[in-house]
């Protein structure tokens, strides 16, 4: 049998004959054009999948130098002494005011000694009769007139008045207040005619004999890194452009109960003019052994905050870059979690970061897991951010 005798072959081939030429081409070379596409893209080199995401990378040993420790506080002398008098009575004079100079010995203040002198006169008049009365007694004991129990009570009552005329002359004494060192007065707290009781605070007096310092509060992971003698710098708040010198004087060892900080006062040189209460931050160039000191192993280091990313708490997330195993002139980005144990400016203090390690910090939000970057300027890549653009 022929293929001509068979009608379904016959109209297959009527068919076919039938369509244009073009046609006709197309239903022969598609099989065989995809069969050569997928034979072109085996042979080409392999290409890769993501694009290259332009960054900026610092090296951890190259940027992370010891952040300072920082610090606001008040300014006034080391020795700040509040004045009182030792028993109450009335006020007669206040002879200085607040910012006035005094020197060690000075008179300040004092109280209306009429009713004190009078209890000196008491006491010393009640001394003198016990003196006689004891002498006396004395004399009728030598002659077996008066017992020996007469003798004793006679020479205690004598004692006791004797006591008695020294208390009196003690509380005459602290009835005035003087400057105990020359300093400045820093409050005036009582006017001359007041009713004041013992022990009230009439003066307070900010001595020089020691200087003056800024006293702040530090938290135990900064005060743990401050030593003696550590170099500072100190600006005041009312006076923004100047920055004053100093140096770490003394550091607390125990913990304000109220606060949970440790005390920490600082040298201001050249501040004798300042008045005291200003307020002031420091900058202290602390050498200690806090976290952001370890430098040279896995520990301690200072980025910049845009290199995190997925922060949680205290950990997040960076990108380390090492050379493709494949292309040694290709740089890979991979994920690393690091621990944050502390923020400054713009700066971050991390854990767990190898050193050396490059990392990701401008562009960061940009990478994925394995992605392939180009180090570009920030110029470059803030033009590119702006534009919301990818290099290639």
């Amino acid at each position: 049998m022929s293929l001509t005798s068979d009608p379904t072959t016959m109209n297959m081939l009527r068919t076919m004959t039938s369509l244009r030429p073009t046609t006709l081409f197309l239903v022969v070379m598609l099989p065989l054009l995809a069969a050569c596409d997928r034979a072109s893209a085996t042979d080409e080199p392999n290409a890769p999948s993501t694009p290259v995401v332009p960054v900026s990378l610092a090296t951890v040993s190259d940027s992370s130098p010891l952040e300072p420790v920082t610090a606001t506080g008040t300014f006034g002398s080391r020795d700040e002494i509040p004045l009182a008098f030792k028993i109450g009575g009335i006020v007669s004079r206040v002879l200085v005011d607040e910012g006035a100079s005094v020197q060690r010995g000075q008179l300040l203040a004092s109280l209306d000694l009429r009713e004190i002198n009078a209890a000196v006169d008491k006491a010393q008049a009640g001394f003198d009769k016990a003196q006689r009365d004891q002498a006396r007694v004395q004399r009728l004991a030598a002659d077996s007139v008066a017992t020996l129990a007469q003798l004793q009570d006679a020479t205690s009552a004598l004692e006791a008045a004797r006591s008695d005329v020294i208390t009196a002359k003690v509380n005459r004494e602290y009835a005035t207040i003087v400057a105990p060192e020359s300093g400045m007065v820093l409050q005036r707290l009582v006017t001359a005619g007041s009713n004041v009781s013992p022990g009230t605070p009439i003066l307070r007096l900010g001595g020089t004999r020691r200087g003056r310092v800024l006293r702040a509060g530090l938290p135990d992971r900064d005060a743990l890194r401050v030593r003696l003698g550590d170099p500072a710098t100190v600006r005041f708040d009312a006076l923004p452009s100047r920055t004053f010198a100093g140096r770490v004087l003394m550091v607390g060892r125990s913990a304000d109960p109220r606060t949970g900080t440790y005390a920490v006062e600082v040298t201001v040189n050249d501040a004798d003019a300042l008045p005291s209460g200003l307020v002031g931050t420091v900058a202290i160039a602390a050498q200690g052994v806090g976290p952001a000191s370890r430098r040279g192993a896995v520990g301690g280091a200072s980025i910049s905050v845009d290199a995190l990313l997925e922060a949680d708490v205290d950990s997040a997330t960076v990108y380390t870059v090492v050379e493709a195993a494949d292309r040694r002139d290709e740089l890979i980005a991979q994920p690393q979690r690091v621990r944050v144990t502390g923020l400054s400016g713009d700066r971050a203090l991390i854990e767990g970061l190898a050193p050396d390690s490059r990392i990701v910090t401008r562009g960061a939000a940009y990478v994925i897991p394995g992605a392939r970057v180009r180090i570009v300027t920030s110029d470059t890549l803030n033009a590119a951010i702006k534009a919301k653009t990818v290099l290639p």
